[in-house]
C-alpha cells in the first residue's frame, strides 16, 4: 500500500499516521474507523493557495464540501483562507454551524428546493451556481419576496468529456446539469436574467469531471468559456467578471494512477484562461476552483477488523471484515479501486492473494478484489488507503448497520469529530402507530 502525508510503519511493525499508531487507535475507537490525516489535508489547502498566488492572478478557491462535509471539517478550511461550496441544506446548516462565514459560501445543486433557497438567502451566502431555467426564475421570485439582491454563477455545460468514470464525468452535453452551450440554452438564460430584478451576475461556472489525470480538458473547457463570453458580450454588452472551471483534479488510490501535482494542475488553468481571455480581448476575469476530493482524498485511511474467511480451492479466498458499503459504497457504485494492508503487520511479506468483503447480505459488497497481503487471520487490523473522499459523504446505514466513527489525526494526538453512531441513532427516527400498539395489546390480552 502506497503511504500518503505523514504515514510510515513504526518500530512496532504497525501503520502510523499523523504520530498515532493506527492498531492503537482501532482499540480506542473501534473499528470500523474513519482516520483523518489532518496536517496533509492542511498542505493540501495551502498548495492550491500558493501555487494560484504564484500566478499573480485574482482567485478564489473553494473546498467542495460534498467529498466530506463535518464542522471540523468546515473550521479547518476557514482556518487555510478557503471558500466552501454546499449543495444542500445539510451542508449548509453544517457549515454555518460551524461558523464558517456565509459570505465565503457558494450553493450549487441541480435541483435546489425553495427552502433551501430562503436559507441561502436568509443566510447571506456569497453566491448561487444556477443550473436551471426553474432555478433562475425561483431564485428571483424569492429573493425579490425578501427584498434581496442575489448574486448568481451560470453553470455550463461546456461538451467537454473528461476520461473518467461515466456516473463521475459531468461536462459532456448530455447531462442533467448546467446550460448547455451547443442548443443556445446558456446564452438564453443571460438573457432572462438581465430581465430579472433581483439578480446579479457574476460570471459562469463549468466542470468537467472527476479523477482527471491531465490538463487538457480544462484547456478545451477553457476555449469554450471564453467563446460563449465573447458571443454573450456582443450580444448583451454583459462581461463575465468570474470564470469557475470547478475541481476535478485526480488523486492516487492505486498503483497506475498518474495525477499531477497540484501546482500543474493550476498552473495549467490560470495559464490557459489568461492567454484565451487575453487574446480574446476580454477584460481577466477572477478565476474560481472547487477542489474536494484532492484535498481530502487521500488523507483518509479507512480501518477494519478482519473477522471470517472462506477459501474456494482454484478459484478464490475471500476475507471479511466489519465494514462494507455502508462505509465505502463506491466499489459497488462505479468499481473504485483501492489499496490496503494490514496494519498491525506492516513489516511481513505477502503470501496470499485473497478478496476483501463486507459484511453486508448482497453480493456485490465487495471492497477489493485480489491483493496481495500476508496470511490474514481473524483480529487482523485491515487499512484501507484514499478513503477521505465520498466514503463518509455516502456512508448509510443498509442492514441497520451503524455509521463509523471519525478521527483527525496530528502531531500524536487523535480527536473525534463525528462520533461513531448508537443504536438510538440508528433507531431513533423510528414510530409505530398508535394502530399497531393498540392491536399488539389486544394480542396480549
Amino acid at each position: 500500500m502506497y503511504l500518503h502525508g505523514t504515514s510510515n510503519i513504526n518500530a512496532r511493525g504497525h501503520l502510523e499516521i499523523g504520530g498515532c499508531d493506527t492498531v492503537d487507535l482501532a482499540e480506542r475507537f473501534g473499528t470500523p474507523l474513519y482516520i483523518v490525516d489532518e496536517a496533509l489535508v492542511r498542505s493540501k489547502c495551502r498548495a492550491f493557495m500558493d501555487s494560484f498566488r504564484e500566478s499573480g492572478l485574482t482567485y478564489q478557491v473553494a473546498y467542495a464540501s460534498k467529498a466530506f462535509c463535518t464542522m471540523a471539517m468546515c473550521r479547518l478550511v476557514e482556518e487555510e483562507g478557503l471558500y466552501l461550496d454546499v449543495v444542500s441544506d445539510g451542508e449548509l446548516q453544517t457549515a454555518l454551524r460551524a461558523g464558517f462565514p456565509a459570505e465565503r459560501i457558494h450553493f450549487h445543486g441541480n435541483n435546489k428546493t425553495p427552502e433551501e433557497i430562503e436559507m441561502g438567502i436568509d443566510a447571506g451566502i456569497s453566491s448561487f451556481v444556477v443550473d436551471n431555467f426553474n432555478e433562475l426564475h425561483l431564485l428571483q421570485a424569492i429573493a425579490s419576496e425578501k427584498k434581496k439582491v442575489v448574486k448568481i454563477v451560470f453553470r455550463i455545460s461546456p461538451g467537454v468529456e473528461a476520461h473518467t468514470h461515466d456516473y463521475i464525468s459531468t461536462g459532456q452535453e448530455d447531462s442533467k446539469f448546467g446550460f448547455d452551450l451547443a442548443s443556445g440554452a446558456a446564452l438564453r438564460a443571460v438573457k432572462e436574467a438581465l430581465d430579472l430584478t433581483h439578480l446579479k451576475i457574476l460570471g459562469i461556472h463549468s466542470h468537467i469531471g472527476s479523477q482527471i489525470f491531465e490538463t487538457g480538458g480544462f484547456k478545451m473547457a477553457a476555449d469554450k468559456l471564453i467563446d460563449f463570453a465573447l458571443k454573450v458580450r456582443e450580444e448583451t454588452g454583459v462581461i463575465f467578471k468570474v470564470v469557475n472551471l470547478g475541481g476535478g483534479f485526480g488523486i492516487r488510490y492505486v498503483e497506475g494512477d498518474t495525477p499531477l501535482k497540484i501546482s500543474e494542475y493550476v498552473q495549467a488553468i490560470t495559464q490557459g484562461i489568461a492567454e484565451t481571455f487575453g487574446v480574446a480581448g476580454y477584460p481577466q476575469p477572477e478565476i474560481w476552483i472547487e477542489p474536494g476530493r484532492s484535498i481530502i482524498g487521500d488523507a483518509g485511511t479507512t480501518l477494519y477488523t478482519i473477522g471470517s474467511t472462506k477459501d474456494i480451492p482454484g478459484i478464490r479466498k475471500y476475507v471479511s471484515v466489519n465494514g462494507g458499503m455502508t462505509d465505502n459504497i463506491r466499489p459497488a457504485l462505479y468499481q473504485a479501486k483501492y489499496e490496503a494492508m494490514l496494519a498491525n503487520r506492516g513489516n511481513e511479506a505477502n503470501e496470499e492473494t485473497v478478496s476483501i468483503a463486507g459484511r453486508c447480505c448482497e453480493s456485490g459488497d465487495m471492497l477489493i478484489w485480489d491483493i496481495d497481503l500476508p496470511k490474514p487471520q481473524a483480529g487482523d487490523i485491515l487499512a484501507v488507503s484514499t478513503t477521505g473522499a465520498y466514503n463518509y459523504s455516502m456512508a448509510n446505514n443498509y442492514n441497520r448497520v451503524r455509521r463509523p466513527a471519525v478521527v483527525f489525526v496530528k502531531d500524536g494526538v487523535a480527536d473525534v469529530v463525528v462520533r461513531r453512531e448508537s443504536y438510538d441513532d440508528v433507531i431513533g427516527n423510528d414510530v409505530i402507530p398508535a394502530r399497531m400498539r393498540k392491536l399488539e395489546a389486544s394480542i396480549r390480552a
